[in-house]
C-alpha cells in the first residue's frame, strides 16, 4: 500500500514555503472552532487559485458543516474551483456521519489538487479520504505542518489513538506548596490563590475542554458550579467522583442545569441531565473512569479537584499535561499540593504568579 505520508510533488512550482503559508492559515481558521466542535476535531480549509485565496472555511460547531464545504461554498466565482488547490489541516472525511463525506464534495466540485496537514486517525477515515481523492484523479499531498496540525487537535488524536480522553491537570498553590487552608465544610471560604488574569485563564481552559472533573471533597467544601464565567464559550460536562454518594441534592453540581456525570459505588437512579455511573473503586478506578468517559464520547477532561483526586491521576500515570499556578504567598501550613517530578516545558510570570506547563 502506498505510504500516504510521503511528501509528493504537486504539479507546477508550488514550494514548501508556500504550502506552509497556506496551511498556517488553515490552522488559524481551525482554532476559531475551539470549544464548540468537540468531540470532532478543529479543522480549517483554504482554497487558492493563481496565488490568491478565493475561499475559506472552518468547522464551526459539532453536527454542522465541516471546513471543506464551508470553504467551497464561500467561493463566489465557482468556475475557479477547477483550477484551484484546496488546503485543509486534516484529511477530508470519506464516510457519512452527521454530514456527507467531504471527499465526495471535493471530487464533485472539480478541485484538482488537495494539500493536507495530517491524516485523520479515526478508523472510519484513516487514509480512506486520501485514497478516495486519488482514485478520482485528484492530486494529493499529505504532511504539511503535520506536527502543528496534530498539536492543534491533541485531544482528538489521543481519543482516537489511545481510546481515552485527553487528561489535563490544573491546580493553584502557594509558594510554600499548599492548595488551601485546612477546612471542614462549605461555610469556610477557600483560600483565594489566583489573580484576575489567571482566573480568566482557568475559565479559558474550561471552555476549551469537553469536561471538568472534581472529587466529592472539593464539592462539599466549595459547592462549585464548574461553569465558564470569566471567558466566552460553552461550559463543560461536569464530572464528580462521589464514591459514598455524599454530595447533597441541593448543591450546585446536582441542579440539573448542565450535563453531569457522577461516579459512585452506590445504586442511584439517574435524573434529567444527571447520570450516576456505578463503578468498582479498586486500583484501576482511574482507568475505569476514563474508559467510561470514552464510551460517552468525551474526548478531554480537565481535572480541577483537590490533591486526592489529582494524585490519583498522577499515581496512575493517567495524564497528558499539567498546568500549575504558583502564587507569591506563603501560609506555612494547610492542604499540601501534588508534586510532579518533572521540569516544566514552559514558564510564564503573570502579574507575579508563576504559570508552569508540563507534558508527560
Amino acid at each position: 500500500m502506498e505510504d500516504l505520508n510521503i511528501h509528493t510533488t504537486l504539479s507546477g512550482t508550488l514550494s514548501l514555503e508556500v504550502r506552509e503559508l497556506y496551511m498556517h492559515r488553515c490552522l488559524q481558521l481551525a482554532e476559531l472552532g475551539v470549544g464548540y466542535v468537540a468531540p470532532n476535531p478543529m479543522v480549517g480549509a483554504v482554497l487558492v487559485c493563481n496565488d490568491k485565496i478565493i475561499g475559506e472555511g472552518y468547522h464551526h460547531r459539532y453536527g454542522e458543516a465541516h471546513a471543506e464545504p464551508n470553504a467551497i461554498n464561500s467561493v463566489k466565482e465557482v468556475e475557479l474551483l477547477g483550477q484551484s488547490t484546496l488546503y485543509v489541516s486534516l484529511e477530508p472525511c470519506s464516510h457519512y456521519g452527521k454530514t456527507p463525506p467531504c471527499a465526495d464534495l471535493i471530487v464533485s466540485s472539480g478541485i484538482p489538487r488537495v494539500v493536507i496537514g495530517t491524516l485523520d486517525p479515526n478508523p472510519k477515515v484513516a487514509g480512506k479520504g486520501v485514497a478516495k481523492l486519488r482514485n478520482a484523479g485528484v492530486e494529493v499531498i499529505v504532511g504539511v505542518l503535520e506536527e502543528e496540525c496534530r498539536e492543534l487537535n491533541k485531544r482528538f488524536f489521543i481519543f482516537q489513538e489511545q481510546r481515552r480522553p485527553y487528561v489535563l491537570l490544573k491546580w493553584a498553590q502557594t509558594r510554600d506548596g499548599f492548595m488551601d487552608r485546612v477546612r471542614t465544610d462549605v461555610s469556610e471560604p477557600p483560600l483565594q490563590i489566583s489573580n484576575n488574569i489567571t482566573r480568566q485563564l482557568t475559565h479559558k481552559m474550561r471552555a476549551e475542554n469537553q469536561s471538568i472533573l472534581v472529587g466529592a471533597n472539593t464539592v462539599l467544601l466549595d459547592n462549585p458550579s464548574l461553569t465558564v464565567r470569566n471567558w466566552s464559550g460553552r461550559s463543560p460536562v461536569r464530572i464528580a467522583i462521589d464514591r459514598q454518594r455524599r454530595i447533597p441534592d441541593n448543591f450546585n453540581l446536582l441542579d440539573g442545569s448542565l450535563q453531569t456525570i457522577v461516579f459512585t459505588e452506590k445504586d442511584v437512579e439517574n435524573r434529567p441531565r444527571i447520570e450516576f455511573v456505578k463503578i468498582n473503586f479498586d486500583s484501576n478506578s482511574v482507568e475505569t473512569i476514563l474508559t467510561e468517559l470514552y464510551k460517552r464520547n468525551i474526548h478531554s477532561v480537565l481535572v480541577e479537584g483537590g490533591p486526592t483526586i489529582l494524585n490519583s491521576f498522577i499515581d496512575a500515570g493517567c495524564w497528558d499535561e499539567a498546568n500549575i499556578e504558583i502564587a507569591p504567598v506563603r501560609i506555612n501550613e494547610g492542604v499540601a499540593a501534588p508534586f510532579l517530578q518533572l521540569q516544566p516545558v514552559t514558564y510564564q510570570n503573570i502579574e507575579g504568579h508563576d504559570w508552569l506547563f508540563y507534558k508527560k
